[in-house]
């Protein structure tokens, strides 16, 4: 007899959390007002030039992204004047549970629950309240070697997301936030992971260009401006961006 009340509230609750995947899915995708996307910094290591340059973080650091959402939407006809508004949230002083590498899909839902779990705990109150929350997790400027892997979960709708404490990075980091931001809303990506380089047509910006290369643009969910044959350099701004039509359908801005 327990065992069958335990099943039932384990249904129950499996019940719930499909039921308020599909809420959120519907809700980000409908596009009847703003998304509110929320930032929170995070220091990757307490160091002090990281320290530093938080101390020194304010809105104009984020200013293209919410003008640049506005942009590209109107090129698909949104009618919707703020499609993506785009908060500076308080920073975080707890680091998220690390993302493992290669875990399989067993690991990949365990982490994904304890990020839920972690974002729940750790989110500090902010008004707006937000419909998606990214934690921006910021590496020293003299940081050597790879940044993990950025990711952005619809599920949950919260992304994690690796960063460069540095003003000279800022436009390039702007792109990284817009890339993950979208994953948020159904995006898929849309490059080769094993080389990186943009999958055609669909993670080019202007895939019936003649020639092919080089291409001036990346499509935001690409990820790299191709500029010949197997190869294709990060976009240095948003400005060297655009969002292609089959993303705009992801994410609902297109039928």
């Amino acid at each position: 007899m327990f065992k069958a009340f335990r099943i039932l509230v384990l249904l129950g609750i499996l019940v719930t959390v499909a039921g308020t995947t599909l809420i959120a899915r519907w809700q980000s995708q409908s596009w009847k007002r703003p998304q509110v996307v929320t930032l929170y910094p995070i220091s990757a290591q307490g160091d002090a030039a990281t320290q530093a340059y938080l101390d020194r973080l304010d809105d104009a650091a984020f200013a293209g992204l919410s003008s640049y959402f506005q942009a590209e939407a109107a090129r698909y006809g949104l009618p919707l004047a703020e499609p993506v508004r785009v908060v500076l949230g308080r920073r975080v002083q707890v680091l998220p549970p690390a993302a493992p590498r290669d875990a399989g899909p067993i690991g990949a839902i365990s982490w994904s629950l304890r990020m839920r779990w972690w974002a729940w705990r750790q989110t500090p109150p902010s008004s707006p309240r937000p419909d998606v929350k990214l934690f921006l997790i910021y590496h020293p400027p003299d940081f050597e070697g790879a940044v993990p892997h950025s990711i952005g979960l619809e599920k949950g709708r919260l992304g994690l997301v690796h960063l460069f404490a540095s003003r000279a990075q800022q436009a390039q980091n702007e792109v990284v936030i817009a890339h993950e931001a979208l994953h948020t809303f159904g995006a898929t990506d849309k490059y080769d992971p094993a080389t990186l380089l943009p999958v055609y047509p669909a993670g080019y910006a202007d895939p019936g260009q003649e020639p092919r290369y080089p291409q001036a643009r990346a499509e935001l969910m690409g990820g790299r401006v191709p500029v010949r044959e197997g190869e294709a350099r990060i976009p240095a701004s948003l400005r060297q961006t655009v969002i292609g039509p089959e993303t705009a359908a992801e994410i609902g801005w297109t039928k």
